[in-house]
């Protein structure tokens, strides 16, 4: 027994001088095994099937909607603008046909409409605004007729009754208008006075034209009628005796020839004979003195038939010349007829032409006169009608949005009541942000908004109203483009608060099978693959990735499966 306790001691103290033996003695492989890095091992995570969206997170500021100013215009129809006497309070609700203010002890209405109040609205208006006026008073249910833009009777009548029913007593003609309205009648009687005389002047220059016409036929009649009664005395009287004057003078030329020759002849045979008495010697003194005598007489005779003969020819000649003198005179008298039948005729033609002209003077008057007449007429016409009940354009104004509430006052009372007198918002919130350049195109118009603000137990939801087209507009930097969120639901007042605004960009539409990021790894032909574990060994799986958000991403397999739960490699951890 001893035996063997001492065998065990030996072999206990052996074999602890063994292990300590190995403690302190290795190998070069024992040490190498020793100081390697123990091996890696995979991080794993399990597959999901998840709804995945992208999502922007900014911070903006709610509102009401933005400001739009009041403005009263100067109304024609009054002397000037009014003195304000009522004003609203802030954050006063407005609603549609309520009295806005008073100016001057008159009200000022809000009616609904994008078209500015700009002029009177008075009988016999047509456009946009009296179309809007007309369905702003069939919602208040006043019936104003055809919804048509024209301001007719009835249309006066629906605006008459508003007025009354909302206290007030309506506008009707003023001063001005019912003076004008005798200022045209009395310029039309005078109109129609003119028209009657300037009528009267055309029928007389119709009669006058007829006048003219038949006095310048009946002076050509005449003067043709003298002519030819010149012209037959001419030829019944002239001709004859101008051809016996000629022959006259031919035969008393003629006599006087003859009768020279004649005493020429005798005193020829005188002298002859003187001739015989002188060389007869045997005759006496006597008879020698007889012969020269009647020698004398002859030479006598001769030349008183020389003279008598020039005489006859010469009262010939004178009585032909004071024949050709009636000729040249009847000739003459044909002249002036003629010229007295072409003066007639001009100016019988200048009196026609005189009355035409003096006739289309009148007719043009006339016609002038009608015209202004049937102007005056309308003009009346159209100021009677406008003589029913009106709205002054100060008295009405147009917003597009109602009912409205005031933001701000810019007036007081006692001031001139014209230009822009209050700035009224709508009641719908908005919240105003920004957008950085990078991601300004994702967002869209009509997208949800997920509005909150946790440390004030706020939760509200919105859409995305607009976008701005260019950044640095509506108060931010260059950097950034302004946006607006109108907001949908909200169950507290939020207006001033500064609200953080979660916009999903995208989403998977349902759930799809997703990995963490880091799962989804590049290999060298550029495809993507996870690395899955199965049966205790990791294998690469080729798939497509999708959409990303909040860390992780969309996979589909491109061959074979991957199901919820696998584990798939997001890293390696180093013990």
């Amino acid at each position: 027994m001893v035996l063997l306790v001492g065998l065990l001691a030996i072999v206990t103290v052996a074999a602890l001088g063994g292990w300590l033996a190995s403690r302190w003695i290795e190998s070069p492989a024992d040490a190498a095994a020793r100081t390697a890095p123990p091996p890696p091992s995979p991080i794993l995570v399990p597959v999901e099937r998840r709804v995945l969206s992208s999502k922007l997170v900014t911070r903006g500021t709610a509102r009401f909607g933005l400001p739009v100013p009041v403005a009263v215009a100067p109304s024609l129809l009054k002397q000037g603008p009014g003195r304000i006497t009522t004003l609203p309070l802030r954050n006063a609700q407005i609603a549609e046909g309520k009295t806005l203010l008073t100016a001057s002890g008159r009200p000022v209405f809000a009616l609904r409409g994008a078209l500015p109040a700009y002029r009177d609205l008075v009988p016999g208006s047509s456009g946009d605004d009296v179309r809007q006026l007309e369905s702003a008073l069939g919602r208040l249910g006043f019936d104003p007729g055809p919804v048509d833009g024209e301001y007719d009777a009835r249309t006066g009548q629906a605006v008459a009754a508003w007025y009354r029913a909302a206290g007030w007593e309506p506008f009707g003609p003023t001063r001005d208008q019912l003076a004008s309205i005798r200022t045209l009648k009395e310029n039309l009687g005078a109109a129609r006075k003119a028209r009657i005389a300037a009528v009267n002047a055309a029928n007389a220059a119709e009669l006058a034209l007829e006048t003219a016409r038949a006095s310048a036929a009946h002076e050509v009649r005449k003067a043709n009628a003298e002519l030819e009664r010149v012209k037959a005395d001419g030829r019944r009287n002239l001709p004859p005796e101008k051809q016996r004057a000629l022959l006259t003078v031919e035969a008393e030329k003629a006599k006087a020839h003859y009768a020279v020759q004649a005493a020429e002849a005798d005193l020829a045979t005188r002298i002859a004979e003187r001739a015989l008495v002188v060389l007869d010697p045997r005759q006496p003194q006597s008879a020698r003195d007889a012969a020269e005598a009647q020698v004398e007489v002859a030479r006598a005779a001769a030349q008183r038939s020389r003279y008598d003969g020039e005489l006859a020819v010469a009262a010939a000649e004178r009585e032909a010349e004071r024949l050709e003198k009636q000729v040249e005179m009847a000739l003459a008298a044909i002249d002036l007829a003629e010229a007295a039948v072409r003066t007639a005729e001009l100016t019988g033609d200048m009196a026609v032409r005189s009355a035409i002209d003096s006739r289309r003077v009148v007719r043009f008057e006339a016609g002038l006169a009608k015209e202004r007449e049937a102007q005056l007429t309308d003009e009346l016409a159209r100021a009677e009608a406008r003589l029913g009940f009106q709205v002054p354009v100060d008295e009405i104004v147009f917003i597009p949005t109602l009912p409205v509430r005031v933001e701000e006052v810019k007036v007081a009372v006692g001031d001139t009541a014209s230009g822009s007198l209050l700035a009224v918002t709508d009641n719908q919130l908005s919240v105003d942000s920004s957008l950085a350049l990078d991601v300004a195109g994702l967002v869209k118009p009509g997208m949800p908004v997920e509005i909150d603000e946790r440390a004030l137990g706020i939760q509200a939801a919105g859409v995305v109203k607009m976008v701005a087209s260019t950044p640095g507009t509506r108060g931010v930097d260059g950097f950034h483009f302004y946006f607006e969120v109108q907001v949908t639901e909200t169950p507290k007042s939020l207006e001033g608060f500064s609200l953080r605004l979660t916009i999903p960009l995208e989403s998977t539409q349902g759930e799809v099978t997703a990995v963490p990021l880091s799962a989804v790894s590049l290999s060298g032909d550029g495809t993507s693959r996870v690395q899955v574990q199965r049966d205790g060994r990791l294998g690469y799986l080729e798939v497509r990735p999708g959409l990303s958000a909040d860390g992780y991403v969309e996979v589909t397999p491109v061959a074979g499966s991957l199901e919820p739960g696998e584990l798939v490699v997001v890293g390696f951890e180093n013990p």
